[in-house]
């Protein structure tokens, strides 16, 4: 026997490992409770998860700024960082970094959120400085005029990008004139150059209390005494307590028309296909997210083989439905849209065969190949996309700024798995009926106005870009 044979013969292996107990997985369950004054607060231990994510949800909903000053709850969001009673702006960023953390916040119709994420050894000092932010924030004009500026600066570039042209225009073609829905969430140039250290201190004052307010917490809190950190920091805020502002019904004209937001030379049309549609209250809204998903959801859904695979217009077309706001009583609704690109000379083309797919889906229905990929998809790839502690504690503060029990996410996976392909299709086939969508295509008019006009999918208005 060789040497390097007798050396085979003497090794010892190590045992094979032995695959493990597959664990089945849930949406975590949070901990609710309350401080003293009143804030709310949601807790999630994620073991760990040592970067942890705080989300504060404020009740301070679009619909109550004042007229004339759409932006003010978007710039007071954003002014909640720059400065407070204690530091410069120069010097809470400078803390921040200190700490490794991140904050950042944004106003939209349902309030206020403001979002910080920090190492869980930092903790204490980060949500030290958080509640310098909503305790006594500064709004120095000098701040304030900086962040209208910006803000001035930023609109042209929106309304330059076709996306975002898209979406301001189907906002004002679905809601009343008078509704806030209907106008800029951020505001336009001439409210926003409107706002002023004044505006933003009253809207704070009238609106942003912790009576109304929630935290959520989520990350691995084996070592930390929350319950300590929150009364040295966010307990110490106060404000007079007040109810819950009541949420005025959504109504919405969805006749079927389209609108051409010209772009004359355009090289491509933007589509945006939408209407106003069940909110996550109402029993129908598993069975639409796995319609909406087979329709429109991934690379492999209908609209993507149609248009994308058989077709060659597009480089993708997505179907979704997004909740705008919602109180639990009736009184909310999502956005339901289809969106994507098109090359201009084949506009008429991809809206004709993209009809074509509505039509075949109300008379044909999905399949159960396409509702089961679909299942899969949503139900099989959730523990993957709660990974991060931040994604936990985003969808907790959706469930709170929508009214939701502290379990819906973890119930709605249960109720896809649930859904049947026929109870699917019926809750697609009523989000996008082929004649109650308003169409709105930026891009070159002189082109594709009249390929459009011959389609008959509704009235075509042509307005400047």
């Amino acid at each position: 026997m060789t040497d390097a044979a007798a050396s085979l013969t003497s090794m010892t292996f190590h045992p094979q490992p032995e695959p493990g107990t597959a664990r089945p997985w849930a949406f975590p369950a949070p901990d609710r409770g309350a401080l003293d004054n009143g804030l709310t607060v949601l807790r999630c231990h994620r073991p760990g998860q040592q970067v942890v994510a705080v989300e504060i949800f404020l009740d301070a909903p679009l619909e109550a700024e004042p007229a004339g000053l759409d932006g003010v709850a978007t710039i007071m969001a954003r002014a909640l960082s720059e400065g407070t009673d204690q530091h410069s702006a120069e010097e809470f960023a400078a803390e921040l970094e200190r700490c490794g953390a991140t904050l950042d916040a944004h106003a939209d119709h349902p309030g206020v959120r403001v979002s910080l994420e920090v190492p869980v050894s930092r903790l204490p000092k980060a949500l030290g400085l958080l509640s310098e932010a909503l305790i006594a924030p500064a709004f120095l004009e000098t701040e304030v005029e900086r962040l209208v500026r910006n803000r001035l600066d930023e609109i042209p570039h929106e309304t330059a990008n076709p996306a975002r042209r898209a979406a301001k225009q189907l906002s004002k073609e679905l809601f009343p004139a008078g509704s806030r829905m209907s106008r800029p969430r951020q505001g336009t140039e001439e409210t926003v150059e409107a706002i002023d250290a004044a505006a933003v201190r009253a809207f704070f004052e009238a609106h942003i209390r912790p009576s109304t307010a929630t935290a959520v917490v989520v990350g691995d809190l084996t070592d930390v005494d929350l319950d300590k950190v929150l009364a040295e920091t966010l307990g110490a805020w106060t404000g007079n307590s007040a109810e819950s502002r009541p949420v005025p019904p959504i109504t919405a004209d969805d006749t079927g028309r389209v609108v051409i937001v010209d772009r004359p030379g355009a090289v491509q049309t933007q589509l945006l296909i939408g209407r106003v549609g069940a909110d996550r209250h109402d029993r129908v809204w598993p069975a639409q997210v796995l319609g909406t998903y087979c329709l429109g959801g991934t690379l492999t859904s209908r609209l993507d083989r149609v248009l994308r695979e058989e077709k060659g217009y597009t480089y993708g077309v997505r179907a979704f439905g997004q909740v705008l706001r919602s109180d639990g009583k009736g009184n909310g609704a999502s956005m339901l849209a289809i969106s994507g690109s098109v090359d201009t000379p084949n506009t008429g083309p991809a809206l004709d065969d993209l009809w074509k797919v509505l039509r075949t889906l109300a008379e044909e229905g999905l399949t159960d190949a396409e509702r089961d990929v679909a299942v899969q998809n949503l139900v099989g790839v959730a523990p993957l996309k709660y990974e991060t502690a931040a994604s936990v504690a985003g969808t907790l503060a959706d469930q709170v700024e929508q009214h939701l029990p502290d379990d819906f996410q973890a119930q709605l996976y249960a109720r896809l798995a649930e859904t049947g392909t026929v109870e699917a299709t019926a809750a697609v086939v009523n989000a996008f009926p082929v004649d109650r969508l308003v169409t709105v295509l930026v891009g070159d008019a002189s082109e594709i106005e009249e390929p459009v006009r011959a389609l008959g999918i509704g009235e075509v208005t042509v307005v400047t870009g």
